[in-house]
C-alpha cells in the first residue's frame, strides 16, 4: 500500500501568486474560492493589489473568483452575507480598459443583487451620473436582475419607471 502524504494546506503567500501565473494562461476563478473562504483578509489584501496588474486575466480573476455566487463553484457563503469586501475591488475595475474585465465586474454586481438589492441599486444610481458608455454598459448588465423584477430604484435609474399606455 503506497505511503499517503499528510494534507497541506498551501499557504496564501505560496499558492496565490501561482494563481496569478496560472490564469493567464488557463482558468484560476474556481482555485482561489477557497482561499477567499480560509484566509479573507491575506487573499482579499492581494485581490486590491492585483486590481492594478497588467494582465487582464488577473484583474478578472479579481471579480470573478471573488462572486459570491459564481455559476458552477464554491459559494462564497461569507460574501453573499455581506459584499461590502468586494465593493472596492469593483470600484477600482468598473472602469477598467478591458471588456473582459468589465464583464466580470458585471456579473459580480449581478451576483450581489440577488440576495442586496438596495446596495446594487444605489451603487447604479451612485455611479451612472457622467458614466461612460463602458460604464453605462457595464451598469445595465449588473442591473439584469433587478430590471426583470421590476426594482423601482433601479428602472427609474434607467428610465423605465414609467409605464407606457399599451395600443390597443
Amino acid at each position: 500500500m503506497p505511503h499517503a502524504l499528510p494534507h497541506a494546506d498551501p499557504t496564501p503567500e505560496r499558492a496565490l501568486p501561482t494563481l496569478a501565473e496560472l490564469t493567464q494562461r488557463f482558468t484560476a476563478e474556481f482555485a482561489i474560492r477557497p482561499f477567499i473562504s480560509r484566509h479573507p483578509q491575506p487573499t482579499l489584501d492581494t485581490l486590491a493589489r492585483w486590481v492594478h496588474d497588467p494582465s487582464a486575466h488577473v484583474r478578472r480573476l479579481v471579480s470573478e473568483g471573488s462572486r459570491p455566487r459564481l455559476p458552477w463553484g464554491l459559494r462564497l457563503q461569507a460574501l453573499v452575507q455581506d459584499p461590502s469586501p468586494t465593493l472596492p475591488l469593483l470600484r477600482a475595475l468598473q472602469d477598467d480598459p478591458s471588456a473582459y474585465v468589465r464583464r466580470s465586474v458585471a456579473n459580480h454586481l449581478n451576483d450581489i443583487a440577488k440576495d442586496h438589492p438596495d446596495l446594487v441599486a444605489r451603487w447604479v444610481g451612485e455611479h451612472r451620473a457622467g458614466a461612460s458608455a463602458e460604464r453605462a454598459a457595464l451598469l445595465r448588465h449588473a442591473s439584469r436582475t433587478l430590471i426583470k423584477k421590476g426594482h423601482p430604484e433601479v428602472l427609474a435609474a434607467w428610465g423605465l419607471d414609467h409605464a407606457r399606455p399599451r395600443r390597443t
